[in-house]
Parts: C-alpha cells; sequence; structure tokens
C-alpha cells in the first residue's frame, strides 16, 4: 500500500516543505471534511514559522469542502481538546510538531467530543483519500473562516481542578522555552496565589533559546539556574505545544515523569478513592505500588494518546498517565493537559505541606529507574528479537514493544513509531546499582 512519509501513529509530522507543505494541508483539509462529514472544525496552530502558512491552507480545504473553521490562531494543543467540544464542532486540528526541531511541523486531529484520532482510527482513511485524491466536490458555499477567542473560557476549565484557597503562596519558576505557553500562563496567573518567575516567555518562532524540549538535558539549565537563583519552591518547564509539563524540585533536580504519574495518582485517589488509573508499560512498579497503597485499581495500556484515552474511556478511568509526561483526565474530555498537572502538583505541595522532593523521594529510593534511553541504530526490530533471546528468563510481555520481568528488575525496549530509534527503560526494586548495572549492559548490547 502506498503511504505518504509525514503520516505517523498518532499524527501527522515531517520536515517543511519537503514531507509537509501547503499543497498537502490543503488536501487533508478537503479530506477531513469528507471523512467526518463536518459542518464545522476548530484549528489552531503554535509558533512555528511554518504554522500559519499551513493554517491558511488548511483553513482553504476546509472551507472550499463547505464547513465552517473555528481559528483559535495561536495557542496549545490542549485548547483544541478544549474548543471542539466547547464549540460543538465536528473535529479539531492543532497545527505543531511539539518538541521537533524548527525545520518540522505537523497535525494533530480530533474527532468531535475530542475523540482522538490516530493512524488506525481515522488517518488511514484520509491518507488514501489524499492519495487517490477523492477529496470530495469543492462546495457551491465555502464554509466561513471565523477566528474565536477562548482563553478566558479554556483557563476557566483548568480552574475547575484545583482550589486556590488551599494553595500556598509558592514562588514558581516556570518556562515556557519560547513556545505557546506564555500566553496561558498569564491568563491562570491571576487565579493562583503563586509568583511566577517567568523565564524565555514569549512565544518566538525563532527559538531563540533552543527547541522547546525539556526532555533534553541541555534544556534544563535554565529553570535549574532561575530555581537557585530565585530560591523557588518549584520549577516547571513546558514544551512547545504545552501539552506536557516537566517538574523540577526546589533544589533544582529534574523529576522524571514516572514519579509524576504516581504523585497525580495518589493526589486524584485521596478525594476519588477506587476510582481506575490508567499507565503506559515502560516503567510500572511504582504506578501499581502506589496506586494500590491508595485504594485504587492500575490499569495498563499501550503508549501513546490515542490508546491511553480508549482505554479510559472503555474503564471509565479517572486520570491516565504516561512516564513521557502525558497526563490525561477524565472530566477533561480525557485529554492531556500541561497545565491541569502543575495546579494539582501546588495543591498536592499545599495540602502535604511538603517540598517536591519529600513527595517523590520514597518513590525514587523504592524504584529507581533509568528514564528514557534512545539508541539509533539500523534494524531496531531485529535488535528487538535479539534482546528477547537473550533475556529468555524472564517474564515477557509484549504489549508494547517487549517488557521483561524478573524478580527485582525489568525493562522495556520498544520501536519509536515517530523516528527510527529504539527507546529504553529500565527499573528496579530499591537497587540503584542493580537499575545501574543493567541499563549499561542493556546499552552495551544494543549498541553493540
Amino acid at each position: 500500500m502506498e503511504r505518504i512519509q509525514s503520516f505517523k501513529a498518532y499524527d501527522i509530522r515531517g520536515k517543511v516543505p519537503g514531507e509537509l507543505n501547503t499543497d498537502l494541508a490543503y488536501k487533508i483539509g478537503r479530506a477531513i471534511v469528507k471523512y467526518l462529514n463536518a459542518k464545522s472544525i476548530v484549528i489552531g496552530r503554535d509558533v512555528r514559522k511554518s504554522s500559519p502558512d499551513l493554517s491558511y491552507a488548511l483553513t482553504a480545504g476546509i472551507t472550499d469542502a463547505g464547513c465552517d473553521v473555528f481559528d483559535l490562531g495561536l495557542c496549545g494543543t490542549e485548547m483544541i481538546y478544549f474548543g471542539t467540544p466547547f464549540l460543538n464542532a465536528d473535529g479539531g486540528v492543532m497545527i505543531t510538531a511539539s518538541h521537533n526541531p524548527p525545520e518540522y511541523n505537523g497535525l494533530k486531529f480530533v474527532k468531535k467530543g475530542s475523540v482522538p484520532m490516530g493512524y488506525d482510527s481515522g488517518l488511514d482513511v484520509i491518507e488514501q483519500m489524499v492519495l487517490n485524491n477523492e477529496l470530495g466536490e469543492i462546495a457551491a458555499v465555502k464554509g466561513k473562516a471565523i477566528q474565536k477567542e477562548i482563553m478566558n473560557e479554556f483557563i476557566s476549565k483548568v480552574t475547575q481542578f484545583f482550589d486556590a484557597k488551599k494553595i500556598l503562596p509558592y514562588k514558581v519558576v516556570v518556562n515556557a522555552g519560547n513556545g505557546c505557553v506564555g500566553p496561558a500562563l498569564d491568563a491562570l496567573e491571576k487565579y493562583l496565589p503563586v509568583e511566577m518567575i517567568k523565564v524565555f516567555h514569549e512565544p518566538d518562532s525563532n527559538f531563540p533559546n533552543g527547541v522547546p524540549n525539556p526532555l533534553l538535558p541541555e534544556n534544563r539549565q535554565p529553570t535549574i539556574d532561575a530555581i537557585n537563583k530565585y530560591g523557588a519552591d518549584l520549577g516547571v518547564a513546558w514544551d512547545g505545544d504545552y501539552d506536557r509539563c516537566f517538574f523540577f524540585d526546589e533544589r533544582g533536580s529534574f523529576i522524571e515523569g514516572y514519579y509524576i504519574v504516581g504523585l497525580l495518582a495518589k493526589s486524584i485517589l485521596k478525594l476519588n478513592p477506587g476510582e481506575k488509573i490508567v499507565h503506559d508499560p515502560r516503567l510500572i512498579w511504582n504506578t501499581i505500588d502506589v496506586v494500590t497503597k491508595a485504594g485504587g485499581e492500575a490499569v495498563v495500556s499501550k503508549s501513546g494518546h490515542a490508546f491511553i484515552k480508549q482505554k479510559m474511556r472503555e474503564v471509565n478511568s479517572i486520570y491516565g498517565g504516561e512516564m513521557s509526561a502525558h497526563h490525561y483526565f477524565r472530566d477533561n474530555f480525557y485529554s492531556d493537559s500541561g497545565l491541569i498537572p502543575f495546579v494539582l502538583i501546588l495543591q498536592l505541595m499545599s495540602h502535604e505541606k511538603s517540598k517536591l522532593s519529600d513527595l517523590v523521594g520514597e518513590m525514587i529510593k523504592s524504584y529507581p529507574c533509568s528514564g528514557e534511553i534512545n539508541s539509533t541504530i539500523p534494524e531496531p526490530a531485529l535488535m528487538i528479537e535479539k534482546l528477547k533471546e537473550k533475556y529468555s528468563d524472564g517474564i515477557l510481555d509484549e504489549l508494547d514493544g517487549v517488557s521483561i520481568e524478573f524478580p527485582d528488575w525489568r525493562f522495556n525496549v520498544r520501536m519509536s513509531n515517530t523516528e527510527p530509534l529504539l527507546r529504553l527503560n529500565v527499573e528496579s526494586k530499591k537497587d540503584e546499582k542493580l537499575m545501574q548495572k543493567k541499563t549499561d549492559e542493556l546499552l552495551k548490547f544494543i549498541r553493540g
């Protein structure tokens, strides 16, 4: 079957203009209207230089097909997740490549009610429609493009997740990375009793301080420096389209997303005992332990937003978390948010009267982990088979890539859905030396 290179498992993403351009965006606009039988579609865009042109072309395609566009302009992905149901639209498209380098861009899609749309739930059909030029007729009456400003309504939704009276007057470093989150933080600020120390706050398509990807260790230093300089209680940094946020404790230590999943699960189960918590299979022991002790039920799902959201709907889960810093909430249309975890962690720190380092300290000691380590290798699929063979004395699970478990350590290795990489995660039970030893052993084997 013929493929278009930029169509990925969860979205469309590629270099502009070689893999994604205005011509393709226009055709996708036409195709999505036909596929969804849509009368209105919400669109928004991130700060990238190529985003306005792609937005213009996408709008032209959608309106040529006779469908109205609600254009949110510069916004975050979670504003599309909010805006699609809020404006009662038949679908939503966010123009973003999130944390990818500046030469990339992409499109993320949702159906009515912000139900996710991945390659196995609609993008495959749209790809074939584009390839076969089955885009439907150009409508006799074109749709209208309507500018919509919904920031206040969006922030009002976020405020439903916390009680400002229960949050202490913390000093917080917020690093927008020159992505899209600055305006949203400005709007949220007046509802929070905290002092925000703003770093790289203005949206800037040149990304003068590097691409907004706090998972890159070199991008963390400005947040750490600001925490130390101002004696802040907490540091938070966002990716480009702010559907993910990353936490630093009061000492400037970066906290792995894995432990934030446990923390959020714990705080949510405090108020909602007995609920189900969905998590990904890369690192699991801490989450299962925390959820069980808090009286909840841990449910594992394949990684990736389309799978997590689907599983959450299936089991009516209140919260889902991935170690990659995607956090999903039932009361947020089962969608991920980069702002809700921020306010929930502030509330939890205030409730417990504890520093973030104390809240995660026991988890890190009990279940030390490697964090996700990427290796670029020629034949990742073949390497996965070799790993299964080498560690065949462990318990094998193939829900997502390969997980192999031993009594006191386990690992997961999977191929990236968006890049030519093998991703490794290792964890142990109360034995950091063992975790480190096994991580080194696995990397040596993988990288030869």
